[in-house]
């Protein structure tokens, strides 16, 4: 029997214990971490009447976050729920937003208006925890709040919450942001 053909049980010595596996493959546990949190805030069924009856589609919302000031949420649609959502998350990172946070809070008081849907967010002290409906809460914890609280107006539809929410997000300063675009220090501005 050639050498080349011999099979050597163990590499360079090492000993194994017996049923341990040598590392081959690509294994859960060596998978890599994901950038992005996603989660699933609204499934809806959508059809459309043509002429042979009804064509029944999933439109999703999804809304993803690296818990460290950065959230966008998608919509996608397609004839099946995991193709939908797969959609859905690519459009959510072609609109991903930076967010300025304080601390676990936000800096400031703000509101978020889409269609007739209204977020107003209010900073909370450490502790308080995410005081916020559905769609707005989903938002917020994937973009890293831990502490405030919220009141929604107008629509509640999923959809206008989410991107109300974003958008009151979007419109968030720090007093440092503020200072440097109009050329004064922090405590100039804050008096």
């Amino acid at each position: 029997m050639p050498q080349e053909m011999e099979k050597k049980p163990f590499e360079h010595g090492e000993r194994r214990e017996r049923g341990e596996r040598r590392e081959r493959g690509p294994r859960r546990e060596r998978r890599e971490e994901k950038e992005f949190q996603e989660k699933m805030v609204a499934i809806n069924r959508v059809s459309k009447t043509v002429k042979g009856g009804r064509n029944m589609r999933f439109a999703v919302l999804m809304v993803i976050g690296d818990g460290k000031g950065r959230v966008g949420c998608g919509i996608g649609k397609a004839a099946e729920i995991p193709e939908a959502a797969r959609k859905a998350t690519e459009d959510a990172k072609k609109h991903l937003i930076k967010v300025s946070l304080k601390g676990t809070s936000i800096p400031h008081e703000t509101v978020g208006n889409f269609g007739t849907g209204k977020v107003l967010m209010l900073p909370a002290p450490a502790g308080t925890g995410v005081i916020a409906g559905g769609p707005a809460r989903a938002v917020l914890e994937l973009c890293g709040v831990k502490d405030i609280r919220t009141k929604s107006y107008g629509s509640n539809n999923p959809i206008n919450m989410v991107k109300a929410t974003i958008e009151g997000l979007a419109s968030l300063r720090t007093a440092e942001e503020v200072a440097k675009l109009r050329g004064k220090t922090v405590e100039e501005l804050l008096g």
